[in-house]
């Protein structure tokens, strides 16, 4: 289980393919306290860590995670958030996230507040039951409160330290980016659905 409190960013050195799996060998500052068959939050995918070297360690994305996320469209030199699983002794400081993205969604607009960032962004119709004012929202891993919430679209608001310490000031107008719901609207949801 994670946060969506990032500890820091990975840069992309090396993809390599195989079959219909994509490799990944990402270099960070907290690579070399990572461990083998560790798991490790990726742009808020879960992902094991499965090669260590050098400040660099290894992962690898199968077809369902690259059908679902952005990952298959990364690129050598990119910035992907990293964390690691919260200790149970741990604050939970964000939200539940457990790192399986839902889906994408595109960036529609960026604004700059002169001291923040207003970021809109639109989701498939098909997951508009699990939005709603106020409520948290993993994006590319990171917990934030969703605002401005329509039937397929909703606004973040980025606050320096978000903006200079993730990838979010990498994104722009086009750009996609991985979303996770609140795991307790997606039980809400389910229970509602089968009528109980």
């Amino acid at each position: 289980m994670f946060t969506g409190i990032i500890e820091t960013t990975g840069k992309i050195i090396n993809i390599q393919k195989e079959g219909t799996n994509r490799i990944f060998w990402v270099e960070s500052v907290i690579s070399h306290e990572l461990t083998l068959d560790q798991s490790v939050s990726h742009n808020g995918v879960c992902l094991t860590v499965d090669a260590l070297e050098d400040g660099k360690h290894r992962v690898t994305a199968i077809a369902e995670t690259l059908d679902k996320t952005n990952l298959g469209q990364w690129e050598t030199g990119e910035l992907v958030n990293l964390e690691r699983c919260m200790p149970i002794n741990g604050r939970l400081d964000g939200h539940i996230v457990q790192g399986h993205v839902d889906c994408t969604a595109t960036c529609i607009s960026r604004i700059d507040k002169s001291g923040s960032w207003e970021y809109r962004f639109k989701i498939p119709v098909a997951f508009a039951a699990l939005i709603i004012e106020k409520g948290s929202i993993s994006l590319n891993g990171t917990s934030l409160t969703i605002f401005n919430v329509t039937e397929d679209e909703f606004t973040v608001a980025i606050i320096p330290y978000t903006f200079e310490y993730t990838n979010i000031h990498t994104v722009h107008p086009g750009d996609q980016v991985n979303i996770e719901f609140d795991i307790v609207g997606k039980y809400i949801i389910r229970r509602h659905n089968l009528g109980h």
